[in-house]
């Protein structure tokens, strides 16, 4: 027995030994199925050159590293990122200065020069407390690189001259150096800068305390992000894309045609008033006209509703019949009536098969009034919601800032530039969207809505697509609008036919829904800015570009001339 009992717990033993090797599933195992990373940050100091001793590599073409004026860094070593921008510490401080970088692509080459955009025309308003918070931050438009792992950066201050620090704020870089530019610059990567810089150093100060007063051009803090997408995880079932629908509900189906339901054995199609089927009552249509019902089957397939019975009364109704309709036709006759000497009144008009009744003479005009706002509007296009394209919901703030309403739709561009793929698209969006919260300091994703160049349309900022949730897009003109952001650089490129099209879905859907007219003009009061001071009533298309509120180049001079046919295609969408 004891023998038996010690080799009963010598096997239970193994098998509680073999139990987590079985429940818990080895390396191997967890790679099969990997969860998604999310996106990340690396910010590097922009540290004046001479005093860094920093490598000539680093300098772009034509440059001189020696100037003491001149910021920047030289990373060959970082961890791989996709989207580049400079920010620094006050929003206010304008960077009077010019910012190029290069990047190195992962197990490639090295990019040329590109340059980064101003971008403090696309921010919250002025008195808004998301730009005037203590995470608010001022940066240039972050540049979509594809996934690198090494980069060089230089920020050169305007006033900088020829003998005195080697060329003027433009010069040295390639004629064709900007957002997709194909400036000069070989293959350096020889820097020995730490990769790992830490925290942010102070960019207004110098070593050379001759070059104060050009150092002053270039604000405090200033700094390279490194922005990380993460990888894109996979959303919830049915949530990833709002469905197209229609702009307004189908007429009730009418009796006269084909592709309806024929008329139910009570006499009426359904949604038709319903009736007796005594004889000599009269049956009412879609029109509101009192008729004659057909002489009964002599065997109905239906019970009457009510007994076959001589009718006692004059065949026609006592009282006035619910839902006259004013385009049934008129009688050649006026029908008796016991509560009114007078004959009742028929407009002229005449049914239409398409034309569904209208209300009682009490409520015509508020349906009136109901279908011409029907009438002005589009059906919603597909729209890939923040779950579809991966939104991290946990970086933005919660709760949301909305308007009254949406007056105008400014168009922009992102000026991210357009060498992206469509299947790269959402990792395009999360990464503007942490650069938007993460290094500029925002509450959420500056736009209401994006669209790539497939045409393709994703939700923006969060809230509620169909909702006038207010965005950070257009600084001074937030409130009341919404901003509508095509992905790429449109200054020297043509817009894709899909993305102008899918601007005009959108707009006559969002718009019509606050009975906007795509072709017409409104008013916005403006928040500040360099072309309206505060307070300003300004007159705006309703489709605005960006440059219409704001003396900035946005959208893009290629993407501006499309607006007019867009204005054209939203309309004749809302059945304008």
């Amino acid at each position: 027995m004891r023998a038996y009992l010690a080799s009963s717990i010598g096997v239970a033993c193994t098998a509680a030994l073999a139990l987590p090797l079985a429940v818990y599933p080895g390396p191997a195992h967890a790679r099969a199925a990997p969860i998604a990373a999310p996106g990340s940050t690396q910010s590097l100091p922009l540290l004046p050159l001479a005093a860094d001793g920093l490598d000539r590599s680093v300098t772009a073409p034509g440059g001189d590293a020696t100037a003491p004026a001149d910021r920047g860094i030289a990373a060959p070593r970082v961890r791989p990122f996709s989207l580049v921008g400079v920010v620094w510490d006050q929003p206010s401080a304008d960077l009077r200065g010019r910012v190029q970088v290069r990047t190195r692509a992962v197990g490639g080459a090295w990019s040329p020069w590109r340059e980064l955009l101003p971008y403090g025309d696309e921010a919250p308003d002025p008195d808004s407390p998301e730009l005037r918070g203590v995470r608010a931050h001022g940066g240039t438009a972050p540049l979509w690189v594809g996934a690198s792992d090494g980069v060089q950066a230089r920020v050169r201050p305007e006033g900088v001259v020829a003998g005195d620090g080697g060329g003027g704020a433009g010069a040295g870089a390639d004629a064709g150096a900007g957002a997709d530019g194909d400036g000069g610059a070989g293959a350096g990567g020889g820097a020995s800068a730490d990769a790992g810089a830490g925290a942010a150093a102070d960019g207004g100060a110098v070593a050379d305390a001759g070059a104060g007063a050009r150092a002053a051009a270039l604000p405090s803090g200033l700094r390279l992000e490194l922005i990380d997408p993460g990888e894109t995880p996979a959303p919830p079932p049915d949530r990833a894309v709002l469905r197209a629908l229609p702009a307004h509900p189908a007429h009730p189906a009418h009796p006269a045609h084909p592709a309806h339901p024929a008329p139910t054995a009570g006499g009426a199609a359904p949604g038709a008033r319903p009736s007796a089927e005594a004889p000599g009552k009269p049956s009412w249509g879609p029109s509101g006209v009192p008729r004659r019902s057909a002489r009964p089957s002599p065997r109905p397939s239906r019970p009457s509703i009510r007994p076959s019975k001589p009718p006692v009364k004059p065949p026609w109704p006592s009282v006035r019949p619910s839902w006259p309709s004013r385009w049934s036709a008129k009688p050649s006759s006026p029908r008796p009536s016991r509560s009114s000497a007078k004959p009742l009144p028929y407009p002229s008009t005449h049914a239409t098969p398409a034309t569904p009744s209208t209300p009682p003479v009490g409520v015509l005009a508020e349906e009136a009034t109901k279908a011409n706002a029907a009438r002005y509007s589009a059906p919603r296009p597909s729209i890939v919601t923040r779950a579809g394209w991966g939104a991290d919901e946990k970086i933005r703030e919660t709760g949301h800032v909305y308007s009254k309403t949406v007056k105008v739709a400014f168009i922009h561009h992102t000026v991210t530039g357009n060498k992206y793929s469509c299947s790269q698209a959402p990792s395009v969006l999360r990464s503007i969207y942490r650069y938007h919260v993460k290094s500029l300091g925002w509450r959420d994703y500056g736009y209401n809505f994006t669209i790539d160049k497939c045409g393709k349309i994703y939700e923006g900022r969060s809230g509620g697509v169909t909702k006038a949730v207010r965005g950070a897009h257009t600084l001074g003109f937030n409130t009341n609008s919404m901003g509508v952001a095509v992905l790429g650089t449109f200054s020297a490129k043509k817009p894709s036919a899909k993305a102008v099209k899918a601007i005009a879905k959108l707009t006559a859907w969002k718009l019509g829904l606050f009975k906007r007219n795509p072709r017409g003009t409104t008013h916005l009061v403006s928040g500040g800015g360099n072309k309206y001071k505060k307070g300003a009533n300004v007159k705006l298309h309703v489709i605005a570009g960006h440059r219409d509120g704001f003396a900035t180049e946005c959208p893009g001079k290629d993407l501006y001339k499309k607006l007019g046919s867009v204005r054209k295609t939203a309309a004749r969408l809302q059945g304008r």
